[in-house]
């Protein structure tokens, strides 16, 4: 253990066993191990205060964006602005959101867990709040439209180059915070909390389109419930000092019908004090690694598919059940689509996974062959309810298929390479988003079915490139 991690600080830098006991009011030996009396002394689990907390920050980071994305088909609509320059500021967000993100679960060891969680809290309120300002000028005609959606571009670049400092932070504070036995429960707990957020999101974004703020209501009214989150924050949650040496891993992009599981990296599997393994964040594997490059092609190409789909969605909807004159019946529709899918990727994910215990292989094979039928119905369907169950059943299939490919990957490698290929899994993950939903709505608008024809190629290799390549 370096001097710099051996000095006592109340966030980033763990102290010795010695000076962690004797900071409790425990003498312990040099050389000597705690007794178990005197280990759980010296740090207890999280009370469930804290972790309310930290719930409710994943959370908030996850709904706000989801909302977000069923009211702004209706918004463009409204605003006669392209659907593609709608697609386009997110694709800004996801890019910014994929560079920034593994800085800041680098630097919340330097710079506090507690730090790096309020700069990611006070980022997606001021994203939000002046997001939903500049759209609410723009719809009563204060801004015109091209102004209005640049502004919106500048300021959702804070959510996705601030925003994603709290997450990792979160993992980390918890990792270090708690021992193996109680790790996995806490980290579970805030990957649902995730999960949830972007369930949350979609469903309640259309009871949140009121007088005076109407279609900009949902993203100001969640800056509100930011706040709320902020000072929770900053008044319940101590910056006490850690047990365990961890950092965050990094988290995907937060987007609709995704939902965030636990990774093997390194802010899951921390060094308790005193105990020497190799560093992950000084493992950097080749990308060409031939152990998980068939695993990665699997996510870039699934990855693909899945943000096409949910990028061209909302519009979707929209267009075919005739809403471009009623916005806030669009907002419901998108919305309860999306929630209906975001559901059923939690049945996969939370049910049929654990339940069936299916391999990574199997996992990403049937979960493509389902996300294909379900991409098909959608193409064919011009109702509402053959919209949704297309949706639903594309959802599932992918909400198989993502863990299989995360899984594949974390058991190609050895335990001491996790934190690499973690990172690797995240910037596929949230590199879906960049260009992928921009580049289906594009097609979308010139010929619809090559939206669909583009998403089932994609689907079809993978399974047929996926029986040979991918380890049983």
């Amino acid at each position: 253990m370096t001097d710099r991690q051996a000095q006592p600080n109340p966030e980033g830098r763990a102290p010795t066993e010695g000076q962690a006991a004797t900071a409790q009011g425990y003498a312990a030996p040099e050389g000597s191990v705690p007794s178990e009396t005197a280990t759980s002394a010296i740090a207890s689990a999280i009370p469930n205060g804290r972790l309310a907390i930290l719930f409710l920050v994943m959370l908030i980071a996850a709904a706000g964006n989801t909302a977000m994305q069923s009211t702004l088909p209706a918004i463009a609509s409204q605003l006669d602005v392209s659907d593609v320059w709608v697609s386009l500021a997110f694709s800004w967000s996801a890019l910014l959101w994929v560079f920034t993100a593994p800085l800041w679960a680098r630097m919340s060891d330097r710079r506090g867990r507690k730090n790096l969680m309020t700069l990611g809290t006070c980022g997606f309120i001021l994203s939000m709040g002046m997001c939903g300002m500049a759209l609410w000028l723009g719809l009563y005609g204060y801004l015109s439209a091209g102004l209005t959606f640049v502004l919106f571009a500048v300021f959702r670049s804070l959510y996705g180059g601030f925003g994603s400092a709290a997450p990792p932070a979160v993992q980390a504070y918890v990792a270090a915070r708690t021992d193996r036995s109680e790790r996995t429960k806490a980290l579970s707990m805030l990957a649902s909390s995730f999960g949830l957020g972007t369930v949350i999101g979609p469903a309640v974004a259309h009871f949140l389109v009121f007088p005076p703020f109407g279609l900009a209501g949902p993203l100001i009214l969640f800056a509100l419930f930011g706040v709320g989150v902020l000072a929770a924050l900053l008044i319940g949650l101590p910056a006490d000092t850690p047990r365990f040496e961890a950092r965050g891993s990094v988290p995907s992009y937060p987007s609709a019908a995704q939902i965030a599981q636990p990774d093997p990296g390194d802010g899951n599997h921390p060094t308790p004090l005193g105990t020497a393994r190799p560093d992950p964040m000084l493992v950097r594997l080749p990308w060409r690694d031939e152990r998980m490059l068939p695993w990665l092609i699997a996510g870039l190409i699934g990855g693909h598919a899945q943000a096409i789909l949910l990028g061209v969605t909302g519009f979707l909807v929209r267009d075919r059940l005739g809403l471009h004159d009623d916005p806030s019946g669009a907002v419901q529709a998108i919305g309860s689509v999306m929630f209906i899918g975001a559901m059923a990727t939690l049945l996969a994910q939370w049910g049929l996974i654990p339940m069936l215990s299916m391999s990574p292989k199997a996992s990403v094979l049937w979960g493509s062959a389902l996300a294909l039928i379900g991409v098909i119905m959608t193409a064919a369907s011009n109702d509402f309810y053959g919209i949704s169950t297309g949706f639903a059943l594309a959802s599932l299939g992918f909400g198989l298929y993502r863990p299989g490919f995360t899984a594949g990957a974390s058991l190609a490698v050895g335990r001491h390479e996790q934190g690499d290929v973690a990172g690797k899994i995240a910037s596929i993950n949230g590199g879906a988003y960049i260009a992928a939903p921009a580049l289906g709505v594009w097609l979308l608008n010139i010929w619809e079915p090559a939206t669909f024809i583009m998403i089932a190629v994609a689907l079809v290799f993978l399974i047929i490139w996926g029986r040979k390549r991918l380890a049983a």
